[in-house]
């Protein structure tokens, strides 16, 4: 059976409409995946560093799978919605998508070290990653936690309980331990975090019950839930809406760029090409509504 991911909705509008991005005829198909077909913008290109426009590539870090966000499809090729959002950002500079698969820990200091361009791993913007490297943010995610439906586990009220979440995350790094200070400063029993490798992993986990709950990005979460079989739901509302961001080394030329390219080049409507991609199923968070934003942001952080 063919497994289809959720998509956010102004993730899609943002990645599937991009002014002047978008042809009017219709995108490559790869592995399931509807390529975005864009025209080159000479003036941005040539602004592209020599080093990189002469490779003719932009080499990404991934780490997958992060469905819907970032995913491996059937076919093995990289596929989600921040892929054709990617993906279309870079063909803009006239340059080829090559994905790199890493570890998600390790994706910044192969920035920083130059064996990467950039990281398109839904990196949340926050001011530690700020030290070292720049953000240009083009989406809104929240946290939002998952348990096994009917056995819900209140993200306010976790102590003592066991929570999954996926390596080096935000929720693992930051949200959980936090929480779990607060409970053993109240004398109460701290949260048993359970970190994984991937999402899968994660959700799986609570799924096979060893886990009560997973706590993750709401795009994610919502997928998971989709994919599910009505075992899995919402634990509660989504919470700290944070931006997701491509990262570039700290002063890079390639971040104004891309700044530039998402700031000048949106279109609030979506377009016909992509409303035909039948496959993609597409939710709104129960928040205010999601948009892309093209800034350096002060905001916290997720994955």
């Amino acid at each position: 059976m063919k497994i289809q991911h959720l998509l956010p909705v102004a993730a899609v509008v943002a990645a599937l409409a991009l002014s002047g991005c978008v042809t009017n005829t219709e995108g490559e198909t790869q592995g399931g995946t509807e390529r975005v077909s864009v025209e080159v913008d000479k003036a941005a290109s040539d602004l592209v560093p020599a080093d990189i426009r002469e490779s003719g590539e932009a080499v990404i870090g991934v780490h997958t799978p992060y469905p819907p966000n970032e995913y491996r499809d059937e076919n093995n090729n990289y596929a989600g919605w921040a892929v054709i959002l990617t993906e279309a950002v870079v063909s803009k500079l006239g340059l080829k998508p090559v994905w790199q698969e890493s570890s998600f820990e390790t994706i910044i200091p192969n920035i920083q070290e130059g064996a990467m361009d950039m990281g398109s791993a839904s990196f949340t913007d926050n001011k530690e990653r700020q030290k070292v490297v720049d953000f240009v943010n083009y989406y809104e995610a929240g946290v939002l936690w998952v348990a096994p439906t009917g056995k819900l586990v209140d993200p306010n009220d976790a102590c003592g309980h066991v929570i999954a979440v996926k390596q080096g995350s935000f929720q693992h790094l930051d949200e959980l331990p936090k929480k779990s200070a607060e409970c053993e400063a109240a004398g109460k029993k701290p949260i048993e975090m359970v970190p994984f490798d991937d999402q899968a992993q994660v959700t799986n986990a609570v799924r096979l019950g060893k886990a009560e709950a997973f706590s993750a990005d709401s795009p994610v979460s919502l997928d998971a839930i989709a994919q599910s079989n009505d075992q899995l739901e919402p634990s509660g509302e989504a919470f700290d809406m944070t931006p997701y961001g491509f990262v570039v080394d700290k002063g890079s030329p390639m971040g104004r760029l891309f700044n530039w390219l998402c700031s000048h080049s949106l279109m609030t409507e979506p377009t016909r090409r992509f409303s035909r991609m039948r496959e993609l199923r597409l939710v709104r968070l129960r928040r205010r509504p999601l948009t892309l934003v093209a800034r350096r942001s002060r905001a916290r952080g997720s994955n």
